[in-house]
C-alpha cells in the first residue's frame, strides 16, 4: 500500500516556474515507478511525466518536454515535478501516481494516486 500526497500547486503568471512535490508513505517507495498526470476542467486525465524506481530513466509527454523535469529522492520518499515556462494550457489538477510498470503513460497501469494539487496559469 502506498499513500501519496501532492503539494506545491498555486496561481502563477505565464512564463513562471512552479515545483510540485509528492510525498509517499511506505518502505517500498523505491520499487515503484512514479508518474505525474494532469486533468483540466472537462477533459480526461493525461500523462505528463514518469520516472523509474531508481530515477535512472525519465519519460515526458510531448507537450511538456523541455519545460518540465521529473525527479525523485528515494531517501525522502518523494517525487518532484519542476515546471518552467508555464503556459495557460498547463492549468489543471496535477496528480502523482505509483506504478509497477516502468515508464508507462497508461493511466490504468498506475495503482496508487494522490488527491491532486491545482495549478493555475493566468495573467
Amino acid at each position: 500500500q502506498v499513500q501519496l500526497v501532492e503539494s506545491g500547486g498555486g496561481l502563477v503568471q505565464p512564463g513562471a516556474s512552479l515545483r510540485l512535490s509528492c510525498a509517499a508513505s511506505g518502505r517500498t517507495f523505491s520499487s515503484y515507478n512514479m508518474g505525474w498526470f494532469r486533468q483540466a476542467p472537462g477533459k480526461e486525465r493525461r500523462f505528463v511525466a514518469a520516472i523509474t524506481g531508481s530515477g535512472g530513466s525519465t519519460y515526458y509527454a510531448a507537450s511538456v518536454k523541455g519545460r518540465f523535469t521529473i525527479s525523485r529522492d528515494n531517501a525522502k520518499n518523494a517525487v518532484y515535478l519542476q515546471m518552467n515556462r508555464l503556459k495557460p494550457e498547463d492549468t489543471a489538477v496535477y496528480y502523482c501516481a505509483a506504478s509497477r510498470v516502468a515508464g508507462t503513460s497508461i493511466r490504468a497501469e498506475y495503482d496508487y494516486w494522490g488527491q491532486g494539487t491545482q495549478v493555475t496559469v493566468s495573467s
